[in-house]
């Protein structure tokens, strides 16, 4: 009784028997913290539940208590509550079991209150999901926040995924055109209640169900409802310690409500999606694609087919808010009914054989289709005399949210019975506080504020996550003043030093040489690179952006680089293949999955850091934008990019600069790793290569070229995929060369797997 956390003091957590749990204040945004209970012993702590999610309290005398009368509360600032069990009971205790359940309860062991009772975004094994609970998904993957999706016990007792948006809420899973027996579920069991159990399996009353894919005792596990609008059950490798998905709801992500907003189509691309503009629309905001678009010109209303036309849109489906609709009807029909309707923004039509015709009168949930049997065509109403541009405006989606720090307000009331004394205090402080900051204003105008930091370019960057902006003194104490000794690497773009930071983590700082940007541009480039995360990319920690100072803060990878193990026996043909595939798939998130196009430019062993488990991560990537930002396929740069040997005949051809260019650096990095050597020696040149398999990619050819050190110990096939992927990557002609996605099929096809 009478127990209470303090946010000032971060040893103040509560932690379960087995040590998997952890309880305590968490840092969400910039003086904004929340009580929250979380995995324990991870390097990203994963948030299970909180307590105060959409009202984050003060960084300083803000406390959780347990009070006498049984009631746990949290206070901010101490002046206000902003959450409590409003429990009672005289003789209480807290604690956090070994499943993650934070328990208030009774001298007798009777639970008083429970976690488990009011879930946020995740459950656990063995917590159930009831008819008056639900899971609400983060705001995004930055704002940990209340946000517009839910899985909950409709009416109809069915388990359902809702979009609640600004404007409009739908439900859109399970499929919403399904009856309850098509969709595999039952209406008449109103128990409403659901559970995941400890081996992965999950089993609702409605009669949903599934199985993780990795079904059985052992992993820790978490079904979470992601920011995303995706229902997905994680389990942990306990030796990457890393979550992995192991089922999701939705595999095509573009069928979630909400995804690209008003007027947009969401496309499905590997591992996400990406969002559109329609022709003739724009993007309202090209960093938040969640806002939609708009349309550029004006439908003449009533319209005839001499003021207004049709826009087709070939398999695009617009999903609800049709005006009506009507079954076996021609095209023109169906056009010709939306015409004489100034209601109707849009026709579609359904190419199956059936007719069907919808009118539509707001174009919502648009997605693009090109796999769907029969299809649909789109027809939008546009002026006669329009003619859209017939590019789509494009916008890739990782992630498809824009990073903004919560906002938070302290005005709650104060005590009503607060003294005169307390009040004069105010006015003498608030007093005292504009007299300094007209003295600190003045000095800052006269005295260097050039150098100082960019408020407003700072407003994106991430407060809720690791990343962060650090001081160059932080960094310099970091790295021992960077000291020689820390040096871990010298590139073209700057020095690495090995560093410890102030919370123990140890760290990669590169400190950049040149830079010819402005501050502004410098943070939003950081901030683009500070959001992408990939477990085959280098993680960026944060930045340092002080006065002519520029260094960039990276995790470290325990085994250093690919090049200082390419010649070791500790490297097998697993590692190796494996080394090869992570790396092609880390490439193949930047190419294809970013918000903005990123190519890596110098792909090269020395890039390739390998973790404590010999996992690729690539490192240095986004570079080129930060020295020299160009936007879209490049026909020439201010000077050529990458290391000698590694580059593609582009930049000397003086051809424009594509994606290629990495596949190209690749190829030539997995000779490297099956010969064992730097491809740069002449005995093995890619030519040298070549002459060595002329005969084709058979065992004696690949006994010629492969490292000497290895060939009692290889696996014919993965070697044999190798070569072959290689010297496809390495064609002179860019245009015959695979795309890195295609590159990934192509390792795992023979490792028997598929990308989900």
């Amino acid at each position: 009784m009478g127990i209470s956390l303090a946010v000032e003091r971060p040893n103040d957590t509560l932690v379960s028997n087995d040590g998997s749990f952890a309880a305590g204040f968490h840092n969400v945004g910039d003086n904004a913290y929340i009580f929250a209970v979380w995995f324990a012993g991870l390097n990203d702590s994963v948030i299970v539940w909180t307590a105060n999610r959409d009202y984050p309290v003060n960084g300083r005398r803000s406390h959780l208590t347990l009070q006498t009368d049984g009631n746990l509360v949290l206070s901010d600032a101490g002046v206000s509550t902003v959450w409590s069990t409003n429990s009672t009971n005289s003789t209480v205790s807290m604690s956090l079991s070994d499943t993650g359940n934070l328990i208030v309860q009774s001298i007798d062991g009777l639970i008083v209150w429970q976690s488990f009772d009011h879930p946020t975004d995740t459950l656990l094994p063995n917590q159930p999901l009831t008819r008056n609970l639900k899971l609400v998904s983060w705001q995004n993957q930055f704002d940990i926040s209340s946000g517009s999706y839910s899985l909950f016990f409709d009416n109809d007792n069915m388990l359902k995924l809702l979009y609640k948006g600004p404007d409009v809420t739908s439900i859109y899973w399970p499929d919403p055109w399904l009856v309850s027996w098509d969709a595999g579920r039952s209406t008449y069991n109103n128990s409403c209640n659901a559970v995941l159990d400890e081996s992965g399996g999950f089993l609702s009353s409605d009669l949903f169900h599934f199985f993780a894919s990795d079904r059985g005792l052992g992993p820790k596990r978490r079904l979470t409802l992601d920011y995303d609008g995706n229902l997905r059950l994680y389990s942990l490798d306990v030796t990457s310690r890393r979550w992995s998905v192991t089922w999701q709801a939705i595999v095509e992500t573009c069928k979630i409500h909400g995804a690209c907003g008003p007027n947009a189509l969401c496309n499905e691309i590997p591992k996400g999606r990406m969002c559109s503009c329609p022709p003739g629309f724009v993007a309202i905001d090209p960093s938040d694609m969640l806002k939609g678009c708009n349309q550029t010109f004006t439908v003449p209303c009533p319209a005839t087919r001499n003021n207004t036309k049709f826009l087709k849109l070939t398999q695009v489906d617009f999903y609800g808010y049709d005006l009506n609709f009507t079954a076996r009807t021609s095209r023109r029909q169906c056009k010709h009914a939306c015409l004489r309707s100034c209601d109707c923004k849009a026709a579609m039509y359904r190419e199956d054989g059936t007719g069907n015709c919808y009118r539509k009168t707001m174009l919502l949930n648009g997605r693009h289709s090109p796999n769907s049997k029969g299809g649909t065509t789109m027809f939008i109403k546009i002026p006669r005399d329009f003619n859209p541009p017939k590019e789509e405006n494009k916008i890739a989606g990782c992630p498809p949210v824009v990073e903004r720090r919560l906002s938070r307000d302290y005005s709650s009331k104060r005590n009503q019975n607060q003294t005169f004394l307390r009040y004069l205090l105010w006015f003498v402080s608030a007093f005292g506080g504009v007299e300094f900051t007209c003295i600190a204003i003045g000095w800052w105008f006269f005295n260097g504020g050039r150098d100082k930091p960019n408020a407003y370019a700072l407003h994106n960057l991430s407060e809720a996550s690791l990343f962060r902006r650090f001081t160059y003194n932080e960094l310099k104490k970091a790295t021992g003043k960077f000291d020689e000794g820390n040096v871990i690497g010298r590139g073209g773009t700057g020095v690495v030093y090995k560093g410890v930071l102030s919370d123990k983590r140890k760290a990669a700082i590169k400190r950049l040489e040149v830079v010819q940007q402005g501050e502004e541009e410098f943070l939003a480039e950081v901030s683009m690179l500070g959001r992408i995360y990939h477990m085959n990319l280098i993680q960026m920690w944060g930045f340092c952006a002080q006065g002519k100072h520029r260094l960039l803060v990276y995790e470290y990878a325990e085994h250093g680089s690919l090049a200082d193990h390419l010649s070791s026996e500790g490297l097998d043909w697993e590692k190796r293949f494996n080394i090869a595939l992570g790396t092609a798939r880390g490439l193949a998130y930047l190419h294809e999955e970013c918000l903005q196009w990123v190519l890596h430019l110098d792909v090269k062993p020395q890039n390739i850091l390998l973790d404590e488990n010999y996992q690729p991560r690539v490192a240095d990537f986004g570079l080129s934008k930060l020295l020299d930002r160009r936007v879209g396929p490049i026909k020439s740069f201010s000077r050529v990019r990458g290391t000698r040997g590694y580059m593609a005949p582009e930049w000397i051809m003086n051809r424009p600069i594509t994606s290629k260019v990495d596949v190209y650096s690749y190829g030539i990095v997995v000779l490297e790793m099956v010969t064992g050597k730097s491809h740069q020696e002449p005995e093995r040149s890619v030519p040298w290569v070549w002459e060595m398999i002329s005969g084709g990619v058979t065992e004696a050819g690949i006994e010629e070229i492969m490292d000497p050190d290895m060939r009692s110990k290889y696996d014919v096939g993965k070697i044999e995929k190798l070569v072959k992927v290689a010297l496809l990557c390495v064609d002179e002609e860019m245009n015959a060369r695979p795309t890195m996605a295609q590159v990934v099929e192509m390792l795992l096809l023979h490792k028997g797997e598929t990308e989900q």
